[in-house]
C-alpha cells in the first residue's frame, strides 16, 4: 500500500487546516476570558520546533522546567494528527494535574465560572462549523452551480438499486415527494443525498401515463457506503476516456484521452458501471470496441489483462461520463450563498447522525462506512487531482465531522469536557480530580481502540 506525495500533502493540508482552525478557536476563546495557554501545538507527541517569546525560535524539546509565563509555545510536532492547546488550569491530553495541586489563580481555566469555560471548550467546534458554513458559501458565491436540464432516463444499469426501484429506460422523472424535478442534477441530489435514509417517493411519466415508484432510504445508504453507482444514466449521456495508460490494452490499440466510447461486443455503451461491468467479466476473452476519435469511428478487438493487485480485468482506461446537452449556469446572490453554505452545513450534520444512527440499528456496516487516516489521504489526493473547489470541498466536509465528532459527550473530547462542566454547574462545586483523570484516561483508552479499529479497516479496504 503505496501514497503518491500529492496524497501525502493533500493529507497534510486539509488536516492542517480544520485543525489549526479548531485549536485556534480554543486558543482565542481562552485569552479573551482571561486564561492563559502555554501551549499551541499542531501535531501530537515530540516537539520538533516552535517560537515563543522566551526562548525564540528552537528546535526539539523544551527545558523541563519551562515556565511560558503567560507566553504561548507555538510548536509543530511529529505526528501529523490533530493539534492541542494546553490551557493552564485544566485537564487535557497532556495528564498534567502540576498546577492543579495549588489554589486556583485568576488566569487558570478552574477559575473562571462554567459560561465562560463552555465558551472556550465549545470554540473549536463553533470554529469548524464557521470553516464549513464559508467554506459551501464562497463556493456557491463563486462558482455558482452548473445544471443539466434534463430529468429523462436513458439507461438503467442491471442490478442496480435503480431497476430494484423500478426506474425504466425513457421514465421522465417529474416529481420527489412534493418536489418537481428540472435538472438531473437535482434529480439525483434529492434521490441519494436529500433525506439521508428516508423512503421517497417518485414520480415518473412513462408511456403517457403517470407512476408512483417509492425508494428504500437504507437500501441507498448502503449503496453509497459501500461506493456502488445509484444506476441512473440520463439519455444522451457519453462516456468519455479521463485517463489512459499507453502500455496497457486499450493504449496499445490506440485509444486516446477525450476519445467516446460507442460500444463493446455491439452493446451500446451508456454508463460508466456498465463500462467497468463488460470489462470485469470477459474472462479472458476479447471485446470487441467501438470508439470516436473527434469524428472519425474506429474498431479494435482488445484482450482485458488481469491484474494480480486489484484482483480484477483491466485495458488500462479511466473512464468518466459527460451529462447531453449545453449546463445551465445558475449563479448565488450573497444572501442566497450564506444561506446554501448554512444548509449544506445542516445537511452534513442531519446526514452524519443519519449514518451513525443507520449503523448503530445494524442498517450500515461499519467497515464499509467509516473512512480513517488512509481513506481521507486517498480522497483528499483524488479531490486535489480535480481542482482546488473540490478540495475545499472536502476540506468543508471534514470540518462539519470532526466538528460533531468532537461536540458528542465522549470523554476526552470536547463534549466530555463539556458534560464535566454542566455537572459542575448544577452541584456548584468541581468534580474531584481523581474522577476527571480517571474518565480522562478512559476516554483516551477507547479513542485509541477506536484509531486502531479504523485504520485496520482502512488497511482493509
Amino acid at each position: 500500500m503505496g501514497f503518491t506525495i500529492q496524497e501525502i500533502l493533500s493529507f497534510v493540508a486539509v488536516l492542517g487546516i480544520i485543525v489549526t482552525l479548531h485549536e485556534f478557536g480554543h486558543f482565542a476563546a481562552a485569552r479573551l476570558c482571561g486564561m492563559r495557554a502555554d501551549v499551541f501545538a499542531l501535531g501530537m507527541g515530540m516537539r520538533l520546533f516552535g517560537w515563543n517569546k522566551i526562548t525564540g525560535f528552537t528546535f526539539g524539546k523544551l527545558p523541563e522546567d519551562w515556565d511560558g509565563g503567560g507566553h504561548t509555545d507555538y510548536r509543530l510536532c511529529l505526528l501529523p494528527i490533530g493539534g492541542y492547546v494546553k490551557i493552564v488550569g485544566m485537564i487535557d491530553e497532556s495528564m498534567d494535574v502540576t498546577q492543579l495541586k495549588t489554589e486556583p489563580k485568576p488566569y487558570e481555566f478552574r477559575s473562571k465560572n462554567a459560561l465562560q469555560k463552555a465558551f472556550v471548550i465549545s470554540a473549536g467546534v463553533i470554529m469548524n462549523f464557521i470553516l464549513a458554513i464559508t467554506v459551501f458559501s464562497c463556493l456557491a458565491l463563486f462558482n455558482g452551480k452548473e445544471i443539466h436540464p434534463i430529468t429523462t432516463v436513458g439507461y438503467v444499469e442491471k442490478g442496480s438499486i435503480a431497476e430494484k426501484i423500478g426506474f425504466k429506460e425513457g421514465d421522465k422523472i417529474l416529481k420527489i415527494d412534493n418536489t418537481p424535478i428540472a435538472s438531473w442534477e437535482d434529480g439525483m441530489e434529492e434521490l441519494t443525498i436529500k433525506d439521508l435514509g428516508a423512503n421517497r417517493k417518485v414520480l415518473v411519466s412513462r408511456d403517457n401515463t403517470t407512476q408512483a415508484l417509492t425508494t428504500n432510504g437504507s437500501e441507498i445508504i448502503n449503496v453509497m457506503t459501500q461506493k456502488k453507482g445509484f444506476g441512473l444514466i440520463p439519455f444522451g449521456a457519453k462516456i468519455v476516456i479521463a485517463q489512459i495508460e499507453p502500455a496497457m490494452p486499450a493504449g496499445k490499440a490506440g485509444l486516446k484521452a477525450e476519445d467516446t466510447i460507442i460500444s463493446i461486443n455491439n452493446e451500446p455503451i451508456k454508463g460508466v458501471d456498465q463500462f467497468i461491468g463488460m470489462i470485469g467479466s470477459s474472462n479472458n476473452k476479447p471485446l470487441e470496441f467501438v470508439w470516436k476519435h473527434g469524428s472519425e469511428e474506429k474498431h479494435a478487438s482488445i484482450l482485458p489483462t488481469f491484474d494480480n493487485a486489484e484482483k480484477r480485468y483491466r485495458i488500462g482506461i479511466g473512464p468518466y461520463i459527460i451529462l447531453p446537452g449545453a449546463s445551465v449556469h445558475q449563479d448565488y446572490s450573497f444572501g442566497e450563498a450564506v444561506a446554501f453554505g448554512w444548509n449544506e452545513t445542516v445537511r452534513q450534520v442531519t446526514g452524519f447522525f443519519g449514518i451513525i444512527g443507520k449503523i448503530f440499528g445494524g442498517v450500515v456496516s461499519f467497515k464499509n462506512t467509516i473512512g480513517g487516516p488512509i481513506q481521507i489521504m486517498k480522497a483528499a489526493g483524488k479531490v486535489a487531482d480535480i481542482g482546488f473547489s473540490a478540495f475545499m470541498n472536502l476540506v468543508a466536509m471534514l470540518s462539519v465531522s470532526i466538528a460533531v465528532l468532537n461536540i458528542l459527550p465522549i470523554p476526552a473530547l470536547d463534549g466530555g469536557h463539556l458534560v464535566f462542566i454542566i455537572i459542575e454547574a448544577i452541584i456548584r462545586r468541581e468534580v474531584p480530580v481523581k474522577v476527571k483523570m480517571a474518565v480522562q484516561q478512559v476516554g483516551m483508552l477507547l479513542l485509541l481502540a477506536l484509531m486502531a479499529v479504523v485504520l485496520y479497516n482502512d488497511i482493509m479496504r
